[in-house]
């Protein structure tokens, strides 16, 4: 018996359809929104630069009402690499609405590898048979959302590998590939709120780069990759055809016999493949009892210094480690609190609330009160609150900031605007002593970390970009429950070279509702473009889509 739900489907598709684009490209995405509530579309790991306007969090942005569209226009600036694009508001990307965002070299600059034969992108994440709105409702009422009911590959279920777990009549990812040629394989893990282990059967995975710089290039038979993180690998198809093979994404962290159903089951089918896969699946990790495995698989992941990215200069021209830190932020989470009745997660003891007007238009049309400037730089030492608190960025200061993981899961955590210098990693209770362990030199440069149970992660970052940016956790639950906050980075002197003025198709709400003009959704999308040179335009119709069968 296969079970049927609705998704958020994105021009009809589940996952949505791949943004491709090149380097410096200007970029025009109009955006339907067909749901019944309020929607944001957030560009994970683009950096948008000069322009939070585009970046589609509450922070900056004024949600897209049901039935109006908006047009989000910035171009990708600098940046090459694999991110993908999701809806930010309520717990939607848990019913779906992401998809791949693909920023290629400009021609003039060589990637360091061989020109793959193709692209291959792979999303994995965990999945709930409830909805977006029941896993609100339920943390909400302050309940769990307890263990996920499977993991889903490119929007769909297990191959039946084993008929006690997996029923028949449930529709697989297969993907067709030819033998002796490399692929360049793109994962993304856009799930709720569990690593994966991603891994080929029989196949090495070369690791070429994660969300935006190359990486020393190195084998894994498999990889943890957490919520929110992407990677890009070239698999080289050098196995004989006697049968395909299975693709596996696994949950980690976790108890291997309770969670074993939570396994998500591809097939990697050669063209002349003389059979179907079968036998069990490739294994895991065998580290149930050895916390210390993936946290030095993570280690491992270098910058490759001498290579070029977005520019013909090599990404290790930047000398993060010659840097003097400016301002330095110890940031905690627990395990959640209960605050004023209701429960609530945490970040240094301040359970972050949304404002009703966004902290970006806000500073634009000078609207008090709405946000407090005076997020802690250590930990509160008395009860938890709630609050709008923002951290106050110094602009072109350089920042350390340390992500201490006191819970007893895993979490992962972004920061929008940048990439960010992981410089270490380790358990215990991170001290100044612990800076002693840094990676000065070929730390990776990425967009989102992940920070293991009882450790800590520490990362560096260069606040070149105006703006205001999220920092949050990746896991939809604790992110929804308010472990996030926002860094306010203002140059002083006002001008358009570091900062986009705001958009002419600006949303207003909250304190500034008054200002928003009916849409007349006719004519909205001729008169943005108008004038302008832009190297993409997308529609993307965003709908809640007839039911699919996943899984039982």
């Amino acid at each position: 018996m296969c079970f049927c739900l609705q998704v958020i489907a994105v021009n009809g598709k589940f996952p949505g359809p791949i943004v491709n684009v090149t380097t410096n490209d200007n970029v025009v995405i109009n955006v339907r929104n067909k749901l019944d509530e309020h929607l944001l579309l957030h560009w994970s790991g683009i950096q948008q630069r000069r322009s939070s306007w585009q970046d589609g969090l509450p922070g900056t942005n004024c949600p897209i009402p049901p039935k109006w569209n908006w047009t989000y226009q910035f171009q990708v600036k600098d940046q090459v690499g694999s991110f993908f694009y999701f809806p930010s508001l309520n717990m939607q990307r848990s019913s779906g609405g992401f998809g791949s965002f693909i920023i290629n070299n400009r021609a003039v600059i060589p990637i360091p590898f061989d020109t793959p034969h193709g692209d291959i992108v792979i999303t994995i994440g965990d999945w709930y048979k409830r909805n977006h709105t029941a896993l609100r409702r339920a943390l909400d009422a302050g309940r769990d959302l307890g263990m996920p009911d499977g993991v889903l590959i490119n929007g769909k279920g297990p191959y039946q590998y084993n008929t006690t777990y997996v029923p028949d009549g449930i529709d697989h990812e297969t993907i067709t590939v030819q033998p002796g040629k490399t692929y360049r394989v793109r994962v993304h893990n856009v799930g709720v709120s569990t690593s994966l282990n991603f891994r080929i059967q029989n196949h090495n995975m070369l690791l070429a780069e994660s969300e935006g710089s190359y990486t020393v290039q190195q084998n894994y038979t498999s990889l943890d990759i957490h919520v929110g993180q992407s990677y890009s690998f070239l698999v080289t198809m050098d196995q004989n055809a006697s049968s395909d093979y299975y693709i596996v994404a696994s949950a980690r962290m976790v108890n291997d016999t309770t969670w074993r159903r939570v396994t998500g089951v591809g097939i990697l089918h050669y063209t002349n493949s003389k059979g179907k896969a079968s036998g069990p699946l490739p294994a895991a990790p065998q580290d149930e009892f050895d916390k210390t495995f993936s946290m030095n698989q993570a280690r491992s992941i270098r910058w490759n210094v001498s290579a070029s990215g977005a520019r013909p200069n090599p990404q290790g021209s930047f000398r993060y480690g010659s840097i003097n830190v400016t301002e330095v932020y110890v940031l905690k989470n627990k395990p959640p609190v209960q605050i004023n009745g209701k429960k609530r997660a945490t970040l240094s003891g301040i359970s972050f609330i949304n404002p009703a007007t966004p902290i970006r238009l806000a500073d634009q049309f000078k609207v008090k009160g709405v946000y407090k400037l005076d997020f802690p730089n250590n930990p509160l030492t008395g009860p938890p609150k709630l609050e709008t608190s923002v951290i106050n960025g110094t602009y072109r200061g350089f920042m350390e900031v340390i992500l201490q993981n006191n819970e007893t899961r895993m979490q992962s955590y972004h920061l929008s605007g940048y990439a960010v210098f992981v410089v270490g990693m380790d358990y215990g209770e991170w001290s100044d002593n612990s800076r002693g362990t840094y990676n000065k030199w070929d730390g990776i440069a990425r967009t989102t970390v992940q920070v293991y149970p009882g450790a800590w992660t520490a990362i560096l970052v260069s606040l070149d970009n105006v703006g205001v940016w999220n920092l949050r956790s990746e896991n939809l639950d604790s992110w929804y429950l308010g472990q996030e906050t926002y860094v306010r980075v203002v140059n002083p002197e006002e001008t358009n070279k570091t900062e986009f003025p705001i958009p002419d198709n600006a949303l207003f709400c909250g304190a500034l509702g008054k200002m928003q003009k009916p849409q007349d959704i006719s004519s909205a999308a001729g008169l943005l473009f108008k004038g302008s040179n832009f190297s993409l335009l997308i529609t993307l119709l965003y709908l809640v889509s007839a039911a699919i069968s996943i899984f039982s």
